[in-house]
């Protein structure tokens, strides 16, 4: 089948199996003699499952390391286990950020309860601070970035990137 028909069964786009292909998540694609390329059932049920383990958020080093298990499956799946285990506290991590997030929220719109006009709006006021923000955000009581990032992004400016502690044997 060409990517079209293999994109419409997975119900991804075009491009994104062109970037699972470039990852190097896809087997080998076979090419036709006009130098299309030719995909087969096994890359409908990698891409679904590329598709499952990213609407788990995952990452692609996460669903590269559980594809190479699936690619070997007489191994033990503890490595795997440990894998999901990280994972989960990974999603842990950003639940807390997350509820943190919430509380800061609720504490701005606490700043504008009653209904006033916009020059004395406190949710706005409190949005244009300079000092004092920065003094926070030092402290670490407001991040900095967006709190949606992937657990592999940075969710706080005191954090440190943490590496995939799970290797792939070769």
């Amino acid at each position: 089948m060409k990517i079209g028909e293999l994109a419409q069964k997975t119900g991804m786009q075009v491009e994104t199996v062109r970037y699972y292909e470039k990852e190097g998540l896809l087997p080998r694609i076979g090419r036709t003699d006009s130098n299309y390329r030719v995909y087969s059932d096994a890359h409908v049920e990698r891409l679904l499952f590329i598709r499952h383990c990213r609407s788990l958020d995952m990452t692609l080093d996460e669903i590269r390391i559980l594809l190479h298990f699936k690619d070997i499956p007489d191994e033990s799946c503890d490595r795997v286990n440990a894998l999901l285990d990280e994972h989960i506290g990974h999603v842990a991590e950003r639940i807390r950020d997350l509820k943190k997030l919430e509380k800061q929220l609720k504490n701005l719109r606490d700043q504008c309860r009653d209904a006033k006009d916009i020059a004395s709006c406190g949710i706005l006021n409190a949005l244009s601070c300079s000092k004092t923000c920065t003094a926070m955000a030092i402290k670490n009581e407001m991040p900095l970035t967006h709190v949606h990032a992937t657990h592999g992004g940075d969710l706080h400016i005191a954090s440190k990137k943490k590496k995939n502690s799970i290797a792939v044997k070769e």
